[in-house]
């Protein structure tokens, strides 16, 4: 009975906003939450690409949702997806049919991959969002490498060696950087037949310089360690087609064709489906737009947060400015929408969210990264010890930031990355795409 008299809040997606919106409510009497989540687990999500190079291990960069509100009384959390929302009747309906009323809701279902209209793409250049879509990759790319070495001669053994990497955001520079530190000292001397240095890493980016976000100058130090690390970076680079032989890009108005049996995609992002159940207005990348206290139109007890959210940050001078798509605008947003909710508990009003931004960071490789505070921009090693620094600080667990310290410390000083086991499963259907891939000539694709 006393249940029925608590204020139930609902908070799909346990990413960085949906769990610290959980955690803002711990200590508040008269509120029980439940949280759902299609995994088990939160992620660090900007540590992902680790595991997929084979850098880090699942466990480092994430932690059971569970344990880690075991001492969270008021809080339940179930391992379901959520298909639909009634915002009239206050609702949700769960895949397996059940239905959960809520008084106040939270939605934080983050984000997918967004190909911009060529889902076809997907097969062929996978991204990388979760745990799933990184054992994937890093499967990919360390067979890309077994498969050069089983491979007849040199030209069939090129398309295996050439890694195209599209997009040239922090994860497109993370990743392509790390694949290129994994050919030139990883597996160095761990083949016969094959150089893995030999190999090219291509950075494929549109736009006329790599990470957008940042101001000019940084961009160009990056690019210049991106070159020093042995990266090909092609800007103004337009992807027209990809298949299982490579990637087609049309560059400086010529249309050419990259062989290539390893393709990433970290060029687009789009919204969760699940903000189009809400039925209000979303932007083109399909995110919700939010009032000023992140609730939607007509419904002040639904709160979207996140990746989600096309939020803007409401300013003490009156002014607004777009909230970024990053894990600390995300808890931020958490964190109002739990204190929010309640206000309206006890009858106060809500406040506007306003963004507080702490700079934007990049990694690029070993000892290169890049670093903009606002007022302070650096690069080359100092950020990249300070990238260190503040990653290994917000990771979950002090289990956590203790075994990514180590790992870390153990592959700088040994150039090696130990999480580099491939699983039966992932070489099977690594396997499969092999023999229908091979149908036409990598020789004829010039």
């Amino acid at each position: 009975m006393q249940a029925t008299e608590e204020h139930h809040v609902l908070i799909i997606g346990c990413g960085f906003g949906g769990l610290e919106a959980a955690r803002a409510l711990a200590d508040e009497d008269g509120v029980r939450i439940t949280l759902v989540d299609r995994s088990n687990h939160h992620l660090f999500q900007p540590l992902l690409y680790q595991v997929a190079t084979g850098g880090l291990s699942a466990p480092s960069i994430a932690a059971p949702i569970r344990h880690m509100l075991r001492k969270q009384r008021n809080a339940t959390v179930l391992m379901a997806e959520v298909v639909s929302i009634d915002k009239d009747a206050r609702c949700v309906l769960l895949a397996d049919g059940q239905r959960i009323d809520y008084d106040s809701l939270i939605v934080a279902s983050g984000a997918t991959h967004s190909y911009f209209g060529n889902d076809q793409w997907a097969e062929h250049a996978p991204g990388l969002k979760t745990l799933d879509d990184a054992f994937k990759l890093r499967a990919k790319v360390l067979l890309a490498f077994e498969q050069a070495e089983l491979a007849a001669d040199a030209a069939a053994r090129e398309p295996w060696l050439t890694f195209v990497v599209i997009g040239a955001g922090p994860t497109g520079v993370e990743m392509a950087g790390t694949m290129a530190e994994i050919a030139r000292h990883t597996l160095k001397n761990e083949f016969r037949r094959i150089d893995p240095a030999r190999a090219q890493v291509l950075l494929l980016e549109g736009s006329d310089r790599v990470l957008q976000a940042f101001k000019p100058d940084l961009s160009q130090k990056a690019a210049q360690q991106l070159a020093a690390l042995g990266v090909q970076v092609r800007c103004g680079a337009k992807v027209v087609a990809i298949d299982a032989e490579g990637v087609e890009v049309e560059e400086a108005g010529q249309r050419l064709c990259i062989p290539s049996r390893t393709v990433v995609w970290a060029a687009g992002v789009a919204a969760s489906p699940l903000g189009r159940c809400l039925g209000v207005p979303v932007d083109r990348a399909g995110r919700v737009i939010v009032g000023p206290d992140l609730s939607i139109p007509g419904h002040p007890e639904v709160c979207v947060v996140g990746d989600l959210a096309a939020a803007q940050s409401h300013e003490r001078d009156g002014t607004t400015k777009p909230v970024p798509g990053v894990s600390p605008g995300a808890k931020q947003m958490g964190r109002l929408a739990a204190a929010n909710i309640v206000a309206r508990l006890h009858g106060k009003p809500p406040e506007a969210f306003r963004y507080t931004d702490y700079g934007a960071l990049a990694t690029i490789g070993r000892s290169a990264a890049v670093a903009d505070l606002g007022a302070v921009r650096f690069s080359g090693l100092p950020a990249w010890l300070f990238w260190l620094f503040v990653h290994i600080y917000f990771l979950i667990g002090f289990r956590n930031r203790f075994v990514v310290m180590m790992d870390w410390a153990t592959s700088y000083f040994s150039f090696q990355r130990h999480a580099r086991v491939i699983a039966e499963q992932a070489r099977q259907g690594q396997d499969i795409g092999v023999q229908s891939s091979t149908k036409v000539p990598s020789g004829q694709r010039t």
